[in-house]
């Protein structure tokens, strides 16, 4: 273990101290969280600003599959990640109309409303129907209602 192993280490540890009882520590003599309170995750990320590693091809070489790493350790950074998930009896939150529909009222809208239509994703106004013809298949003109293989 060289200087930047132990400088990393020391850093993991600082980090899971300020974070302890939210983060899950394997450390010795620390508690481990219940199921439901891990909902922090400690993750390492390449610094800001720092240079990322080169891609390295496997060797195959002496049993080993990656080459030995280089002696330039790329500057990381300890990043917590929350999660959390919305429960299924949880209201849905509403949604603005589609403009679709807005536009068939005729009514005013106000300004708040729009910016909202504007910024939802767009829906299908019915589920897509599976196609009833193969790729390389045609109907013949004179016979739309016969399927021919084209070739």
């Amino acid at each position: 273990m060289g200087k930047a192993s132990s400088r990393k280490t020391r850093v993991r540890a600082t980090t899971l101290d300020a974070y302890a009882g939210r983060v899950e520590d394997e450390r010795p003599g620390h508690a481990t969280l219940a199921v439901e309170d891990r909902y922090c995750q400690l993750t390492e990320v390449v610094a800001p600003g720092a240079r990322r590693p080169a891609a390295v091809r496997p060797s195959y070489a002496d049993g080993r599959r990656w080459p030995k790493p280089s002696a330039h350790e790329t500057r990381t950074s300890w990043r917590v990640m929350v999660s959390y998930w919305r429960l299924a009896s949880a209201a849905p939150a509403a949604e603005p109309p589609q403009a679709r529909k807005a536009r068939r009222t005729g009514a005013e809208l106000a300004p708040e409303t729009l910016q909202a239509i504007a910024r939802q994703p767009l829906r299908p106004v019915e589920p897509q129907r599976p196609l009833d013809i193969g790729l390389f298949e045609t109907r013949l003109p004179e016979s739309p209602h016969i399927v021919v293989p084209d070739e």
